[in-house]
């Protein structure tokens, strides 16, 4: 019986099978063959074609609404594939190029083969990647040792330009294959060149009256206004490349579009970007193209950034004039590593209500709106101005770690207000030889703070342990990134876990170093800024940031507004806090160049020993019984303190309306 039924059950199984098999293999028939017609002429007469046109980008501005990043009015060129058949390709082509090259403007040339001044062919250098696509199967599918001459050959016989020669030959056939690169279609024009002022665009527009496919639209072109005020922070646009066009294709990008490079333009692409529109075209069986509809595109939204302008630029000077007091101070004891290797310095400033970025400048600087006309040179610059030190320059803190440390020896009862440790000049527990700048004798911890004594906090931070000392550096902002929207570092902590990171031993006895701010501790001006906030704030960090707002390109309408973000928490008391800042006053207004200066700080130095002359770095914030900002200042291989003092003097004074002269501000010295 079971046996008869599963026969059953197959022979109905095959049947079924087979019926449907039929009437699947009868629909096939009548659409392929006696409904061809039919729906060919569907095809024919109902083929549309979607082109995306381009949305406004965003601009940026500081806190004051001071343009950084704007657009002006431009023009671009551009090939319609709707309307130009493919055996007029080449001579519309032809006609484009000796026009631009009339009017002075520029078109995409982007074939890694140029040609010599014999007509020979040579691949361009520093373009493998270029080279290695075109050669690969997915292009000319051509052997890897392929000579430039074979590639161009291929190329003229691959885009039909056996009749033209020398420079008309190398530059069509440029243009073919950049269109093909870009996916040149009937969905996707091509831009040939994106470079058009005014006169070009009517003398081309004039000339180009025949030729339906030659599209001129004006576009939105990136200026950057104030191109000095922080150009690491605004950051740069440019051509989307491979690998980005690789990720952002899903996201409706183009092959030629315009993206962020770095910085909030990078940071903020989508915000910045706006939503492209659309044009959509019918083509009829001859080849006419009648427009359908269209869909307007929407502008992107607008950044204002904490940063503002004024302080900005106040900074950048202040900077160069520290550089440049090292410079003075190294040929005055004509004595090697005492300043005259000081190349870079950066600072800091923050708002301690919300600990947004007033400010972040670095020496050397550049101007943003010539950073591609002079990205070989800044290259080679010495300094390295693209370098946003004050965000990722991380440095040897030095002794302004000291107010730290004394802070978590606090709380953890490793010390107290009235315990006194021995200076005798030198720190020798556990095998050390750490030499401090003078024999101090007893101290307690205001005074340790105040003398700067590397003795007390050698044998402060053994007395805490490394691992405490992180713990509460990590909270404070230091070996951790702060949270600010554009790239940043996040340094480094000595201790064993940066030990074995780098493949190296931790010694128990290595706290020590670390306690004065040497050993393995990097830390960015930034996240000093954050650290010296965070003691005036009772403890409390906040994130720290330098996006004001975001609103839609009007400036009507507020999307997104910034607000006091609490992070963490140093986990100390107020009331150790207040003997710790206690401390940080007295150094102040120890120093000869804060002498007679008309407000109450807080403040630390600190010249960090490396390789050549000391860094000298200075955290301070101000007023001390009311804080308002806090400043980091790091000018590398500055030997004296001093001259990053200087800096916070004139960023204070300025901030604070003191009105202190130019010299006066140079005193101490």
């Amino acid at each position: 019986m079971g046996v008869k039924v599963r026969k059953w059950r197959f022979a109905l199984i095959l049947t079924i099978i087979i019926i449907v098999t039929a009437v699947f293999c009868v629909r096939l028939f009548q659409w392929q063959i006696r409904e061809n017609d039919f729906y060919e002429d569907i095809a024919l007469t109902s083929t549309e074609y979607t082109i995306s046109t381009e949305a406004i980008r965003g601009e940026i501005f500081d806190v004051n609404g001071t343009p950084l990043a704007q657009n002006q009015t431009g023009y671009k060129l551009t090939l319609n594939k709707i309307f130009i058949s493919e055996d007029r390709l080449n001579p519309c082509i032809l006609k484009l190029l000796s026009i631009t090259e009339q009017c002075g403007c520029k078109w995409f040339d982007e074939l890694p083969i140029k040609m010599d001044k014999n007509g020979g062919y040579y691949f361009e250098e520093k373009r493998e990647s270029d080279i290695e696509k075109l050669k690969s199967k997915d292009f000319l599918n051509m052997n890897p040792y392929s000579t430039a001459d074979e590639c161009m050959a291929r190329l003229i016989e691959r885009y039909d330009c056996k009749s033209y020669k020398g420079k008309t030959l190398h530059d069509v056939i440029s243009v073919r294959y950049n269109m093909e690169s870009s996916g040149f279609s009937r969905s996707r024009p091509y831009v040939f060149s994106d470079d058009l002022d005014e006169t070009s665009m009517t003398i081309i527009s004039e000339n180009t009256q025949s030729e339906p496919a030659v599209e001129i639209n004006s576009t939105a072109l990136r200026k950057y206004v104030n191109g000095t005020s922080a150009p690491h922070i605004v950051g740069v646009t440019g051509l989307i490349s491979a690998e980005e066009y690789d990720e952002l294709e899903k996201k409706g990008y183009a092959y030629n579009d315009i993206v962020g490079k770095v910085g909030i333009e990078y940071a903020y692409e989508d915000q910045l970007k706006g939503k492209e529109g659309s044009r959509t075209y019918e083509v009829s069986p001859d080849g006419s193209a009648q427009l359908k509809n269209t869909k307007d595109s929407s502008p992107g939204n607008n950044i204002y950034l904490t940063i503002d302008s004024n302080y900005q630029a106040l900074a950048q000077k202040a900077l160069k004039e520290a550089v440049d007091e090292a410079h003075a101070y190294a040929k005055s004891t004509g004595e090697k590593h005492s300043g005259e290797d000081c190349v870079g310095a950066s600072v800091v400033v923050l708002n301690i209500k919300d600990f947004s970025v007033l400010c972040a400048a670095n020496y050397p600087n550049y101007d943003l709106s010539k950073y591609y006309s002079d990205y070989d040179k800044l290259l080679k610059t010495k300094g390295d101005p693209l370098v946003n030190r004050a965000f990722n320059g991380a440095l040897a803190p030095g002794s302004t770690f000291k107010p730290m440390v004394a802070s978590a020896a606090l709380e953890e009862g490793a010390i107290t207000t009235k315990t006194r440790i021995n200076c005798e000049g030198i720190y020798t527990k556990g095998g050390l030889k750490l030499r401090c700048m003078h024999i101090h004798g007893s101290l307690n911890m205001y005074e340790g703070i105040r003398e700067s004594c590397n003795v007390f906090f050698a044998e402060t931070a053994r007395l805490l342990g490394i691992e405490k000392m992180n713990t509460y550096s990590k909270r404070c902002g230091l070996g951790v990134k702060t949270g600010v929207e554009t790239g940043e570092s996040s340094g480094t902590l000595a201790g064993p876990e940066y030990s074995e990171l780098m493949g190296s031993e931790w010694y128990e006895t290595s706290v020590s170093p670390a306690g004065i701010g040497q050993s393995d501790n990097q830390f960015t001006p930034l996240q000093l800024a954050t650290y010296a906030a965070t003691l005036a704030n009772n403890g409390v960090r906040l994130k720290t940031h330098v996006v004001d707002k975001i609103t839609d390109f009007s400036g009507n309408k507020v999307i997104y507004q910034s607000k006091a973000e609490v992070v963490d928490n140093m986990g100390v008391s107020e009331e150790n806090l207040t003997e710790v800042r206690k401390g940080m006053n007295m150094a102040t207004n120890s120093y000869d160049s804060l002498t007679g200066f008309p407000m109450q700080i807080a403040g630390k130095t600190g010249t960090a020993e490396n390789a050549g002359s000391d860094h000298a770095n200075f955290i301070c914030y101000a007023p001390y019984d009311d804080p308002q900002i806090a400043i980091a200042v790091m000018v590398e291989h500055g030997a004296k303190s001093y001259v990053a003092v200087n800096v916070a003097k004139k960023i204070m004074n300025e901030y604070f309306n003191l009105g202190i002269d130019e010299e006066s501000s140079k005193s101490g010295q």
